[in-house]
């Protein structure tokens, strides 16, 4: 007797209540993962990407209230972020997943590998699925591993970070650059958290490193250094911007940026190429906790920028370090599956050019406190 397939109300319901029981009743014990406490007056804030303390800066707000009455063309801040990138194309997307999710669209398809390093933001895979890839991670930033991948399967797209996001760790884009060439295939950086923080008035890592003409698409979301609500895509051949609004779904399908945003990123801009100062703070305080958090023992995976990660491990520890971290008025970011593997949870401290001498004093004593009351080692099941 044929029996009757479950509704697919009952399976939404089921994977809902199966996360419930699973995760927040078993793993949790019933707290809350993603936050604790509300942060008061006087906490210190690293939980979010606003590096250059842009966000609710009196120029980018005025700008934005100005352009209410009047608009703002699109084509302006597309060619002026073009410029900075030093790149020869650019266009602008409705936000970073929309730009990485549409270039891998566009370029990649169901003959052509798309490499993507394992700690590299879930879009750039996500846009290889879409196009029908065959998708080839490889291991953090082993070269030698890519090598063996390409060798395998073939040329295709590789897709890196410039910054990792989850631990600070840098890409090596000049080897990266060679290895792409020697083996015929398209290479694809991420510059979402090193834009605006990096390079010669913060056009990024790419500019930085002389890499402009060897690199064939720079992709970045606006809303971290930039603190906005857009993405942006730079490339080599000018015939690619026509391309990419035809050929790519969330350019497609997407409405285009509103006059308000357009006008904050043209403001942002401009404070970002002006207010040198941001970039020197941002490294001397980057540096500082580096250096502190790493005497303390905790192993930060080769971080050397603005982003320091505690790991964690399961979630259940990540509950006990991110409350410990908020007894001491540190509110950072937890970062849990799907963003990391199964027990490789972390918090990331997400430094940025607003922080004092005294706030960096009390992240450190808090990382000093998690240390003598759980260890620094991430805890596994």
């Amino acid at each position: 007797m044929k029996t009757s397939p479950q509704p697919a109300t009952a399976r939404v319901r089921a994977r809902v209540e199966r996360f419930h029981r699973h995760r927040v009743a078993g793993e949790w014990s019933g707290r809350e993962l993603l936050s604790g406490r509300s942060p008061q007056p006087g906490d210190v804030r690293v939980d979010s990407n606003d590096y250059l303390a842009l966000a609710g800066d009196e120029r980018v707000a005025k700008r934005m209230a100005d352009c209410l009455l009047g608009g703002q063309d699109q084509v302006v801040p597309e060619e002026d972020l073009t410029s900075h990138l030093r790149a020869r194309a650019g266009v602008l997307c409705q936000s970073g997943w929309d730009a990485n999710l549409g270039l891998l669209q566009a370029i990649a398809d169901e003959h052509t590998p798309v490499y993507v390093d394992q700690l590299a933001h879930m879009s750039l895979a996500a846009g290889a699925k879409l196009a029908r890839a065959p998708l080839r991670p490889f291991r953090h930033n082993d070269l030698g591993h890519l090598r063996r991948r390409i060798e395998r399967h073939g040329p295709g797209v590789v897709a890196v970070d410039a910054l990792y996001s989850t631990n600070g760790s840098l890409c090596p884009l000049a080897e990266m650059c060679d290895l792409v060439e020697e083996t015929g295939c398209v290479l694809v950086v991420d510059e979402s958290h090193s834009l605006g923080t990096s390079g010669p008035l913060g056009a990024g890592l790419v500019v930085e490193l002389g890499l402009t003409g060897r690199v064939h698409f720079r992709i970045a979301s606006l809303s971290k250094a930039f603190a906005g609500r857009a993405g942006f895509v730079a490339a080599q051949d000018p015939a690619f911007v026509p391309y990419f609004r035809l050929e790519s779904f969330p350019a497609v399908f997407s409405s285009r940026l509103l006059p308000h945003d357009l006008a904050g990123l043209a403001a942002t801009l401009e404070a970002v190429r002006t207010d040198e100062w941001r970039r020197d703070r941002l490294r001397e305080v980057s540096a500082w906790v580096r250096e502190e958090v790493a005497e303390l023992g905790f192993d930060l995976e080769g971080s050397a920028s603005q982003i320091v990660a505690l790991q964690t491990g399961t979630e259940r520890h990540t509950i006990d370090v991110r409350e410990s971290l908020e007894e001491h008025g540190v509110f950072g970011s937890v970062f849990a599956p799907p963003a990391t593997a199964r027990n490789r949870s972390l918090i990331r401290l997400s430094l940025h050019c607003g922080l004092g001498d005294d706030d960096v004093t009390r992240i450190v004593e808090a990382c000093r406190d998690v240390r003598d009351r759980f260890g620094v080692e991430p805890a596994r099941p």
